[in-house]
């Protein structure tokens, strides 16, 4: 049975997408592996636009007496 690989961290996962965009534009990468870490790019990025709504959701939200989540809705004068 396969070992579940470990979830890379928001900081990991963009190190490990810029390292492919430096590879990329290096010009140095055959077609077929380029393809590939272009993929691989692609589900790093959305990894990583997840992970940031999802913490821009959490963040926008404020924690009520009664102990429940709101949205937070500044007030405008």
């Amino acid at each position: 049975m396969k070992e579940k690989e470990k979830e890379l961290t928001f900081e990991e996962n963009l190190e490990k997408l810029e390292s492919i965009v430096k590879d990329l534009e290096s010009g140095n990468t055959p077609l077929d592996e380029a393809i590939d870490k272009f993929n691989e790019a692609i589900k790093i990025a959305k990894l990583c636009d997840d992970k940031l709504k999802k913490a821009e959701k959490a963040v926008s939200q404020i924690l009520k007496e009664d102990g429940t989540l709101e949205d937070f809705k500044p007030e405008v004068e």
